[in-house]
């Protein structure tokens, strides 16, 4: 029997036939490390300062906080997403209280994370080689999109009935095998060409041992790589925090002139002028940034500096910068001729325009929430959804304007 048609007779005989005859060294299962709080990402105070300001209940906050789905305001508090700044600021102002209060030291000798996560975790019983399954699934799915990518976050929602939300679920492990009904389970089965649960076990178990998910397990199980993650984006909240205050200190300043003046105007008077002579007339000189963008396969704009150069809007900072779309990807709406103006320095809103900057260049997506409040980015054509929240926020920019010819 030829070996491509015994594969997809029986996987199991393969990945036994595969481990007798692989030199690599194995390893043994007991290696995994497993990380019980792997789930909880963002730590945060966001709880404790509810029960504080009076709200027992997630609900009565959630219904002064209409931009933030209860969903996705539930997931924040639990840990298992991370916040924006806007979002802190939002929570904070309806919790009368400073953002930056929401936010824990996740070094801080007095945070221990077992204390904060216990509100939060399930009560079912542990079990190690569920657990270590679950690990195991989670990395076998980043190998088999890692080298297959072909196999899109779209891709799989559409050929294999695995949505997005389902998708991250599984890829960070937060539930075991077992604990996934049987549409989930049908779809992965179909992916991995397995018939049954005992299967796809065995066959991610043989992965494990042979080496192939070898850097893909430490991504989902290890509580260092947890940690660092968390210390790196609570870092990145408290810089944003802080920029952000001293923008409303200073609005504040100006709202406290602009009542002197109401109430004593003679006293800020400005002296009489004479009208401006054609000497003092002086043009005025908009900024002008470059234009980047050559279009790639796959609808990926390759960031490379073109002789353009483009107005810029005056809300623009100092970072932004023009992109040729290049290709069509959003739709008739924004030809592939038009120009975007992308800005790093500010946050993407839903219902917006963003730019996610991949390895090769930047794509285009609409941003949007879907059904579990999870902020999501798509794109038409090709037909591709990104989970926003997962992807580092220094590589989301928000587009501020487009230039049409």
């Amino acid at each position: 029997m030829a070996a491509g048609t015994r594969s997809k007779l029986n996987p199991i005989l393969v990945a036994v036939e595969r481990s007798r005859t692989s030199t690599r060294a194995r390893r043994s299962l007991v290696e995994i490390t497993l990380d019980r709080y792997r789930a909880f990402v963002f730590p945060n105070r966001v709880r404790e300062q509810r029960y504080r300001s009076g709200f027992l209940k997630l609900m009565p906050l959630s219904n002064r906080l209409p931009e933030i789905p209860y969903i996705r305001l539930s997931k924040i508090e639990r840990g298992e997403v991370f916040a924006r700044a806007d979002e802190l600021i939002r929570i904070g102002r309806a919790l009368n209280v400073a953002p930056e209060d929401l936010l824990v030291d996740v070094d801080s000798s007095k945070f221990d994370i077992a204390t904060w996560a216990a509100p939060f975790q399930d009560t079912r019983p542990w079990n190690d080689a569920d657990e270590r399954n679950a690990v195991l699934l989670g990395a076998a799915l980043k190998v088999r999109r890692h080298h297959d990518r072909a196999l899109t976050i779209a891709a799989l929602d559409q050929a294999y009935g695995l949505p997005p939300v389902i998708l991250s679920r599984l890829e960070n492990a937060q539930k075991t095998l077992g604990r996934w009904n049987d549409a989930t389970l049908g779809s992965l089965y179909r992916l991995f060409d397995v018939s049954d649960a005992a299967m796809l076990e065995a066959l991610i178990t043989e992965q494990y041992l042979l080496g192939e998910l070898d850097g893909f397990v430490e991504l989902v199980a290890n509580p260092a790589t947890r940690l660092g993650r968390s210390r790196q984006r609570i870092g990145e909240l408290r810089a944003a925090l802080l920029a952000g205050g001293r923008k409303t200190r200073a609005e504040r300043s100006s709202a406290a002139f602009s009542k002197a003046i109401a109430e004593k105007p003679a006293q800020f008077a400005a002296p009489a002028l004479a009208a401006p002579t054609a000497d003092l007339a002086l043009p005025y000189h908009p900024r002008e940034i470059c234009v980047y963008g050559a279009p790639l396969p796959g609808g990926i704009i390759a960031f490379v500096k073109t002789d353009s150069m483009i107005e810029a809007p005056l809300r623009a900072g100092p970072r932004a910068f023009g992109l040729r779309v290049c290709r069509a990807t959003l739709g008739a709406g924004l030809p592939a001729n038009a120009v975007v103006i992308v800005d790093p320095d500010q946050v993407p809103t839903t219902g917006g325009i963003a730019a996610v900057r991949t390895g090769e260049g930047y794509r285009l997506v609409t941003v949007t929430f879907d059904r579990t409040g999870t902020t999501m980015g798509y794109s038409v054509t090709p037909d591709v959804a990104i989970n926003i929240d997962e992807v580092d926020p220094e590589n989301v920019a928000r587009i501020i304007g487009a230039v049409f010819p």
